[in-house]
């Protein structure tokens, strides 16, 4: 005698609507990570806004990232983004796309469409190495 679901797992009704319920899933799935990356870029985005506007009215510091650094990765030490490198890497960004404030109010909405590592590797020329992009102008290419 064949189990139960044997016959389930035969039937054309049933494998079309669990195929469509997979696709379904996977959908919802794709669905929260972009939500999650956006929203995520938009902290990081605000990050960035608060330590350049904190770099230039505070007397911090050089010290300023390192420690802030420490504080945020003691605080949440399974989350990633706050190596001091990476700080720095998001005032850049900021830096980068902020030539002025309509840019930079543009430039947010259409960066949260891409993660970033992406948008880092845009702007890399800023930082030291080959960039693909030489400055905000040229931005729209590669977006």
């Amino acid at each position: 005698m064949m189990p139960p679901n044997a016959t389930l797992l035969q039937n054309s009704e049933y494998k079309s609507w669990l195929k469509d319920l997979k696709k379904k899933v996977l959908h919802a799935q794709l669905k929260a990570a972009v939500k999650v990356n956006t929203r995520l870029l938009q902290f990081y985005w605000e990050l960035g806004e608060e330590i350049v506007l904190r770099q230039a009215q505070s007397s911090w510091g050089d010290g300023f990232l390192k420690q802030l650094s420490q504080d945020l990765m003691a605080e949440f030490p399974d989350m990633k983004g706050f190596s001091e490198r990476n700080l720095k890497y998001i005032r850049q960004w900021i830096l980068f796309y902020s030539v002025d404030k309509a840019i930079g109010q543009q430039a947010v909405a259409q960066l949260a469409q891409i993660p970033l590592g992406q948008n880092l590797k845009i702007i890399a020329g800023r930082m030291g190495t080959l960039s693909l992009c030489p400055s905000y102008y040229y931005f729209e290419i590669y977006v």
